[in-house]
């Protein structure tokens, strides 16, 4: 068998559990990543150079959003871009696992590339708003508020997810993993990265406004959901 086939059926061993993960995140990111971090184990790449790879097709789709005139083959790049960062997002933790774990430093590079993806994805679609009032119809100044909003919602939720998981007692080794559901997957798609990736094919007009802040507003009630269910989770947590 080839490497690469080798190094596709240990990673199909070995993945996380699906608790918590979006139908999207489940079927389609994770797998994709599992093809690239099989083909970043053939090449030699470690787990950090995954992570910069990621970071280089984000970023350069959050520039994009900021920097070029809306079209509707901006929207499908930017798509593009956005969608293969996520999937690398997901294979650099795989390749870590694949060579016999991670290290502290590459979890947090992991986490400020994507803190910094997050935050900056936001203020460029505050930028393309501003500078494009015509094309997107955001020629209100209450439009720009809308990707703040949306920020704050992503960012809130991003560090206090993380931020939970960190305090909450680990299970003890050997304990059965619980089952995933398919409702709690279902219900996680609207607030799924790759999801909201989705919305940026519509950069060729009005319409990107609506499903953006559309999405915004979900994540906002989301935000409250998860805080109140972290917050009583932790309450039982003794410090």
């Amino acid at each position: 068998m080839s490497r690469f086939g080798a190094a596709l059926r240990e990673l199909r061993g070995a993945q996380k559990s699906a608790k918590g993960v979006s139908l999207y995140s489940r079927y389609v990111n994770r797998p994709a990543g599992r093809y690239l971090a099989a083909s970043c184990y053939v090449l030699g790449l470690t787990p950090n150079q995954v992570t910069l790879v990621s970071a280089a097709f984000s970023f350069a789709a959050v520039a994009a959003v900021a920097l070029a005139a809306p079209s509707w083959g901006l929207g499908v790049a930017v798509w593009a871009a956005l969608a293969v960062g996520f999937a690398f997002d997901s294979a650099d933790g795989q390749l870590a696992r694949l060579r016999g774990g991670g290290s502290a430093a590459g979890e947090w590079l992991d986490h400020v590339v994507d803190c910094a993806k997050l935050t900056a994805l936001h203020t460029c679609v505050l930028i393309a708003f501003y500078r494009f009032p015509e094309a997107y119809g955001t020629g209100g100044a209450g439009w720009l508020l809308v990707p703040l909003g949306f920020q704050f919602a992503a960012i809130v939720t991003f560090f206090g997810g993380l931020l939970t998981e960190k305090l909450k007692p680990k299970p003890a080794p050997g304990s059965p993993a619980a089952a995933p559901s398919t409702l709690r997957a279902v219900a996680l798609l609207p607030v799924d990265y790759g999801v909201f990736c989705l919305v940026f094919l519509l950069l060729g007009g009005a319409p990107f406004r609506w499903a953006y802040a559309g999405l915004g507003a979900v994540a906002g009630l989301f935000l409250l959901a998860f805080l109140a269910k972290w917050f009583r989770e932790l309450s039982a947590v003794p410090r």
